[in-house]
């Protein structure tokens, strides 16, 4: 493939070579060839902060053939200046990221030429890289001295009660109702399949395992949830061709009785999550089927009316690529679409059905990845304002993980608002639960640990020191973290995959390490 550079335009294109005979002979014009390329557009190419501040514009990228993700970056900076890029990468569906240059307090008054270089890589291993294109930004002295950010609060340290070790599996998911736990495998340790479910006596601060479920033929077991009545426990299982759903009566519910293991049809190539709520008076399993084999993404919505044949009411291609999760709650239903957004459905408040679902809006959040969300209801203020939306990127068990926790303002929902995120550097965050007694969430960050975010009142409100550069508040800076759990002295290097908060108490499922339980935070 050839790579030609069209600086005037700012076009990248990729076209295939022709070869042409050298003789007198007349020979027939190549064959038409379909461009590939992308152009970058600033929208202006004159940005000027002051001493101590930053200023932001939008960078569009129009694509030509089929262009996948389209990374940016910028340089070379004067010292004292840094840029930040937010998406950094653009994905097929998204057109626009937002360039912020901060002068920092050593950038010294100048102007200089920075340049914003962007590249794709084909599907055929081919790169692109698109004509530099070029702005300049002036710093100027500051008027009044920059107002330094506050330090951020020291977060209290929730207090170890108890663990229970798994050291032959990677523990995944945790669910926890009265006195019982129950936690998923994932993948393979050490040649040993993820394929069973752990059932823990939580009586005591350490858990204490009194009984292991053997699920056939899986590789993986994912979300692993009990009915809001207490009766059935449902498993989420991957991986293709022997994907499905586990559903179990919980008559006993320390020694679960198979009611159901699904085979075939839409849900053998893996059922990634499977979330049960009940809509008007029926229960429901939603589920996030895996893309393979060719056949896309999927969420796939059954009736557990009849738990012991579950009837499938609802099936829509969806997510790029991949739906992940989703959370139900007052006949609305949220799907973590990956990098198209979060999706807002009426299920029941307006009129939709989980047969019929409606779509309300799309909205997208900061680097895409839509992972997981909750709507948060605060029954102190009766605000029902914020959904929690996390971001997973990129990870490696045991040492690395990224991804913010972002805040949605749902105060229209035909057109939500993202006004507030929290991040821990060098960390990302995965699953949450939330006491919403006293307006406390616990989002399980890898190897981050488990981090307490006080998320009752106003989320998008703060001071210029407490934004973060494109304008969001910063939940860290607002001092919203109010506990974190990051390991012991023995066992200083967790990977937190959930976290269950419950009248119970609260409890971490750690990959590595097993089972945590931990003192709830308090207000």
């Amino acid at each position: 493939m050839a790579r030609i550079g069209f600086a005037r335009i700012g076009f990248a294109l990729a076209t295939s070579l022709v070869a042409v005979a050298c003789d007198s002979e007349l020979v027939d014009p190549p064959a038409a060839v379909t461009p590939i390329g992308f152009r970058v557009d600033l929208a202006t190419t004159n940005l000027t902060a002051s001493v101590g501040s930053n200023a932001s514009m939008s960078v569009l990228v129009t694509r030509v053939g089929p262009v996948g993700e389209v990374t940016l970056s910028a340089g070379p900076l004067p010292q004292g200046v840094t840029a930040s890029i937010i998406p950094a990468t653009l994905s097929g569906t998204q057109t626009t990221a937002v360039l912020t240059l901060s002068a920092g307090t050593s950038a010294a008054p100048a102007t200089s030429s920075i340049t914003i270089l962007s590249e794709s890589r084909l599907s055929t291993g081919d790169r692109i890289t698109g004509a530099p294109a070029a702005l300049t930004f002036t710093v100027i002295a500051a008027a009044n001295p920059p107002t330094p950010v506050p330090p951020t609060p020291t977060a209290a340290t929730l207090t170890v009660l108890g663990r229970a070790a798994v050291n032959e599996r990677y523990t995944s998911e945790v669910w926890v109702r009265g006195t019982t736990a129950y936690t998923s495998t994932w993948g393979t340790r050490g040649g040993v399949r993820g394929n069973t479910i752990k059932i823990w006596d939580v009586t005591q601060p350490t858990p204490v395992l009194v009984d292991s479920v053997l699920v056939a033929n899986a590789t993986t077991t994912g979300d692993v949830q009990v009915s809001d009545d207490g009766s059935l426990l449902v498993v989420a299982i991957e991986s293709n061709p022997n994907g499905g759903l586990a559903v179990y009566s919980l008559a006993n519910p320390r020694a679960p009785q198979l009611l159901v293991r699904t085979t075939g049809g839409e849900l053998q190539y893996g059922v990634h999550t499977a979330e049960v709520a009940r809509v008007n008076g029926t229960l429901y399993a939603f589920c996030a089927v895996d893309p393979a084999n060719g056949v896309p993404s999927r969420l796939v919505i059954m009736s557990l009316a009849n738990p012991a044949v579950p009837q499938t009411v609802f099936s829509q291609v969806m997510g790029n690529p991949f739906i992940h999760d989703v959370f139900v709650r007052d006949g609305l239903l949220f799907t973590a679409e990956w990098n198209d957004g979060t999706g807002i459905w009426d299920i029941g408040a307006q009129g939709g059905s989980p047969a019929s679902p409606r779509r309300i809006s799309r909205p997208t959040t900061i680097g895409g990845k839509v992972h997981n969300m909750w709507w948060v209801h605060d029954p102190a203020t009766s605000r029902k304002q914020y959904l929690m939306v996390g971001e997973e990127g990129p990870g490696v068990i045991g040492s690395s993980s990224v991804g913010d926790v972002h805040v949605l303002d749902l105060t229209n929902l035909n057109a939500p608002v993202e006004v507030a995120r929290f991040t821990v550097p060098g960390a990302g965050t995965h699953n949450f639960s939330v006491d919403e007694a006293n307006g406390l969430l616990y989002a399980a960050f890898y190897n981050g640990g488990v981090r307490v975010l006080d998320v009752r009142g106003d989320l998008g409100t703060c001071t210029a020191a407490q934004r973060t550069p494109d304008g969001r508040c910063d939940l860290g800076l607002m001092g919203r973290e109010v506990a974190r759990f990051t390991g012991t002295a023995t066992v200083p290097n967790v990977y937190v995959w959930g976290v269950h908060w419950s009248s119970s108490g609260v409890f971490a499922s750690d990959m590595l390490h097993g089972l945590w339980r931990l003192a709830p935070a308090t207000r």
